[in-house]
């Protein structure tokens, strides 16, 4: 099966190739990204092409996949989305997410993480979808909760980031509850 691309009104998820190294480089070397993204932010332009060999694998795999999100406005890659931890055999995965500060608040993460989580549960066959979020993360927290994700609990010392464990809240989604 191969990479499929998805589209909303705004947005052009695609397959993220090393075309996009600088876009990602310039987003997860910012502090204000990486603050709550549960690992340290980049120093060098070869960890986004890692990065991006790490999509191709985890897609690869079965495990993961990733998109970038791409503004149809400007053909910019802004950010990236995907799923990861993914399980066919019980139907779960788990979405992650990052938007260059410039796009946050204009709706972009919202409706690109309605364009995945359509895919996922009725093209994908997942049925349970994770989110794993810092508790001081509270826009990424709300946004979840508005779609309908329900938080389940802490995960004490669940991320490693700036040399320390970060405790985490884990929140959910089931394909039904969910409604587009």
């Amino acid at each position: 099966m191969g990479f499929t691309a998805l589209e909303t009104e705004r947005l052009e998820l695609a397959e993220i190739g090393q075309q996009h190294k600088e876009n990602i480089y310039q987003i997860l070397s910012r502090d204000d990204v990486m603050q709550y993204y549960g690992t340290d932010k980049f120093t060098d332009p070869e960890q986004a092409a890692a990065m991006i060999q790490s999509f191709s694998k985890g897609f690869e795999s079965g495990m993961a996949a990733r998109w970038g999100i791409i503004l149809k406005e400007s053909g910019e890659l802004v950010g990236t989305i995907g799923i990861h931890n993914w399980n066919k055999r019980v139907g779960r995965a788990e979405i992650g997410y990052e938007l260059h500060p410039d796009h946050w608040r204009k709706g972009i993460a919202k409706e690109a993480v309605h364009a995945v989580l359509d895919h996922s549960f009725n093209e994908l066959g997942i049925f349970r979808m994770g989110a794993v979020v810092f508790p001081e993360n509270e826009v990424s927290l709300g946004m979840l909760q508005k779609i309908g994700f329900q938080k389940e609990g802490l995960l004490r010392a669940y991320l490693h980031q700036g040399g320390r464990p970060h405790d985490s809240f884990m929140l959910s989604l089931l394909k039904t509850e969910w409604k587009v």
